[in-house]
């Protein structure tokens, strides 16, 4: 019969004298309300997703370029240097992540930052 890891974990927390074995399934439903009470699954994606956002500098770019304005794809292509598909990419992302929105006029889309109260809420 097979071990689960589960059980695998478990047998190691016991052996690493953490607890003893016959509270060792307690003290793991404990470890697991602890680590949900300070940050659910959900709010770690969410603000993974964030962070990720923000790890790359041509993104961090462009939200400086917004911060000064409102901008069409075309003028964050010729400030940074990219191409049409580069630029809209990046622009995809930091939309996703809920840092800037954009605004369709005719043919043209215009993108800025969302007001600050809008963006994810670190403090959570």
């Amino acid at each position: 019969m097979a071990t689960s890891q589960a059980d695998k974990r478990l047998k190691r927390l016991t052996e690493s004298s953490a607890c003893s074995q016959e509270k060792a399934s307690e003290y793991a439903e404990e470890l697991k309300k602890m680590a949900d009470s300070k940050i659910s699954k959900e709010e770690a994606i969410k603000k993974s997703k964030f962070f990720k956002s923000l790890a790359d500098p041509t993104r961090l770019r462009i939200l400086g370029l917004l911060a000064t304005r409102e901008m069409c794809v075309c003028e964050v292509m010729v400030a940074l240097e990219l191409t049409q598909p580069t630029a809209s990419h990046h622009l995809g992302i930091l939309e996703n992540a809920g840092l800037i929105k954009a605004r369709k006029e005719g043919k043209w889309v215009f993108y800025s930052l969302l007001d600050s109260h809008k963006t994810v809420d670190l403090s959570k």
